[in-house]
């Protein structure tokens, strides 16, 4: 009897007698099996084997077949085990979340090949009859390592023509993988390796004291002082022995510029995993990885479940940044993913960041992480102090102060770039009526709604709806309707009434929809001539702007006094990592922080004496109020159309839960129900339940037994419900 996981939310395990057939390798744990389940067949995978089940063998149903004549790949099996785990979360799902959609869908697990044609020696006058077959000879000898049997056709030759020579001895066939072919000999390196300063080299020289052991290091360099070139040297170090790295990166923006780079440096293969590969491309990746062709892997934060051959080392970029956590289904961490499976195989684990996340920063400072630090850059220009401009009683164009504008201008006339760092998509951030006081809110949010001029419209940022803009107060009629405060849109238009004669990008999620449309911004702006950018934080996450001197962010206030008690963290490092766009290569930079708080004490030290620093005050208020990194938290997260049952379930399952913590003494604190920040989204009602405990085991004990008593609680099936392991957010 066989266990089987399924593509269900269901967080158990299913029995099925085995198929007629068995597998070459016989059965075991790993395969991929089709299997009927209700009234449709499923993909699902083998996870154990069973001398019996709870249900009669007369009430079992047979697998429909094995889909494989082998296992799925070890580690990944055991790396879905222990998120399924550790996230409180099926393992079907995790299964399913962690397989490129062509397993999911039954399809083979090859990557795609194709048909070279080679050139044999061979005597030429053997084809003085066939003329055309000798133009093909002639065409195949220009190209000795093969030409595909496409670019033949394209050359008007026919496949008779190509089976006529190969009977002939003067071709013959070569089938490869599309993706990641090894190179033919020579060296591992395209372009040599850049000279390292000396602290570069210290922390190369601390990674390669353990290239065969865990050994997990946090890389904290401030912005452009040249973490990706030890990321390379040290992926260098270990293609020579012929092992794989894994590197992740935040965005799928980030992507294309990281592979540019790492390809013009190895002739070894270099793959990329992200979100904008269709699904044969995806799969290929994964194959050419699995089966160890693929010497580097860079991708996004599901590259971690990506299953390596020879595992080398990961390397986390930006190892603080918000992307890499799922906030929906699974809901995992890659870079706490990234952790444990860098103990698993026993392999040096690199967490670079300008900006550590205040998890790793305790780690690095307790000692459970070597500390490297690298704080010059190449340039031999320190990282630009935030200069506060104080927002208060003073008039502003497009958000932008008038000793802004002054600055703008300076930086033009010297030939250089400026960046205009603004988080707020959309022309203004709401709409107000001047006679009556009416504003322009979501009727499914507990939000306003974005002014949009680029199509004109109302949209909410938060459920995405959409409506036309209003000709009329809808409350008392009056015209007299404005646009409060001010987004990408209304920036960008105001530096261009400004700078007619300048180029202004604006870069933020509605400008760049289209495929590969940021890349194609980022090569104009490359190019090094004056113009301005108005982005989002798009703009602010590890891309090299050399040719931007001048940062100014418009408003800096947006998460100094929020309710979630990560938000300064995050804002610090957002207002951190957009002053590092400046100043990177020959020319000094500088970084104008408007504000509504200059007198924060926050900011100031932020400005003053750096993220470090802050970062360590907050540590301490983290440790005296018991939060994050100092506990371990989850997060049952309820929400329902109806207010009242998403509180009943919630208030029903904080008294259950305590009463169990109280009867099993187990030290974990319960606080809630209550509303989230944003109680209504999408006309759904959510409320929190928070969970914190000094160890992981414990937290982990309380959230397992509240799962499986929602999953027997009837009231819980008529709600949405989830538990999040080491929420990031409070939202």
């Amino acid at each position: 009897m066989l266990k089987v996981a399924l593509p269900s939310p269901l967080r158990r395990l299913f029995d099925y007698l085995p198929a007629p057939r068995a597998p070459a390798c016989g059965w075991q744990p790993g395969l991929r099996v089709r299997v009927p389940f209700g009234r449709r067949d499923v993909v699902g995978v083998v996870v154990s084997l069973a001398s019996g089940s709870e249900l009669p063998r007369s009430q079992l149903r047979a697998i429909g077949e094995a889909l494989d004549e082998g296992p799925l790949p070890s580690d990944w099996q055991w790396l879905c085990q222990f998120a399924a785990r550790y996230y409180q979360h099926s393992l079907g799902d995790t299964m399913q979340h962690a397989m490129p959609a062509r397993l999911r869908q039954g399809h083979p697990m090859a990557g795609r090949t194709q048909t070279l044609w080679l050139p044999l020696p061979n005597d030429e006058t053997a084809l003085a009859r066939a003329p055309k077959q000798a133009e093909l000879y002639a065409l195949l000898r220009q190209h000795p390592h093969g030409l595909p049997g496409r670019a033949v056709s394209a050359h008007g030759f026919t496949r008779d023509q190509l089976l006529a020579l190969q009977k002939k001895g003067f071709t013959q066939p070569q089938e490869i993988t599309l993706t990641a072919a090894q190179p033919t000999g020579g060296s591992l390196l395209a372009s040599p390796s850049l000279p390292l300063n000396r602290e570069q080299a210290t922390a190369l020289s601390v990674l390669h004291e353990k290239l065969d052991g865990y050994h997990p290091c946090l890389l904290e360099g401030v912005t452009g002082s040249g973490k990706t070139e030890i990321y390379l040297q040290l992926i260098e170090a270990l293609a020579a022995k012929g092992k794989q790295s894994l590197v992740l990166v935040p965005e799928i923006g980030l992507t294309p510029q990281t592979l540019a780079r790492f390809k013009s440096r190895f002739r070894v293969p270099v793959v990329a995993l992200h979100s904008g590969l269709t699904d044969p491309e995806r799969l290929d990746v994964w194959e050419a990885a699995a089966n160890g062709r693929a010497l580097v892997i860079i991708g996004t934060r599901s590259a971690i479940f990506t299953p390596l051959a020879n595992p080398g080392a990961i390397i986390v970029d930006e190892e603080h940044d918000g992307s890499y956590k799922q906030h929906d289904g699974l809901r995992y961490h890659a870079r706490d993913l990234a952790v444990a499976r860098a103990h698993y195989h026993g392999i040096p684990l690199l967490l670079g960041s300008a900006t550590p996340s205040f998890e790793s920063l305790q780690k690095a400072l307790t000692g459970a992480y070597r500390h490297l630090r690298l704080t010059q850059r190449p340039s031999r220009h320190p990282p630009a102090k935030l200069e506060l401009i104080d927002l208060r009683h003073q008039r502003r164009q497009g958000g932008l102060l008038p000793g802004a504008i002054k600055a703008i201008k300076s930086t033009l006339a010297a030939g250089k770039q400026a960046l205009i760092f603004i988080n707020r998509r959309g022309f203004a951030p709401s709409l107000a009526c001047h006679s009556c006081g009416w504003m322009a809110e979501c009727g499914q949010c507990d939000a306003r709604m974005t002014l949009h001029r680029q199509p004109p419209l109302l949209a909410c940022h938060h459920c995405d709806s959409r409506r036309a803009l209003p000709d009329a107060c809808p409350e008392c009629g009056s015209g007299d309707l404005r646009a409060l405060g001010s987004g990408t849109e209304r920036t960008e238009e105001t530096l261009q009434g400004l700078f007619p004669d300048t180029t202004v990008h604006r870069i933020d999620r509605d400008s760049t929809r289209k495929k590969e449309s940021f890349e194609q911004v980022l090569k104009e702006i490359q190019r090094g001539e004056p113009c301005l950018l108005v982005g989002t934080q798009m703009l602010a996450k590890g891309h090299h702007l050399p040719h931007v001197t001048l940062v100014v962010v418009v408003n800096a206030d947006g998460g100094l006094y929020a309710a979630d008690f990560r938000a300064l963290e995050h804002s610090a490092q957002l207002l951190e990592q957009v002053a590092g766009r400046a100043g990177r290569a020959a020319h000094p930079g500088r970084v104008l922080v408007q504000t509504l708080h200059p007198d924060d004490p926050h900011l100031g030290q932020l400005a003053e004496h750096g993220y470090g620093a802050l970062a360590r005050n907050l540590l301490e208020e983290r440790r005296i109020a018991k939060l994050p990194p100092f506990c371990f938290m989850a997060l049952l997260r309820v929400e329902s159309p109806q207010e009242q049952a998403a509180l009943a379930l919630a208030q029903h399952a904080a008294q259950a839960l305590r009463q169990w913590l109280k009867d099993a003494n187990v030290p974990v604190r319960c606080l809630g129900p209550v509303p989230a920040p944003m109680e209504r989204r999408q006309n759904r009602y959510h409320i929190h339940v928070m969970i914190t405990a000094d160890k992981r085991s414990h937290r982990h004990a309380a959230a397992n037994w509240l799962v499986q008593w929602l999953e027997a609680n009837r009231e819980a099936r008529k709600v949405r419900w989830s538990i999040d392991i080491d929420p990031q957010t409070l939202a």
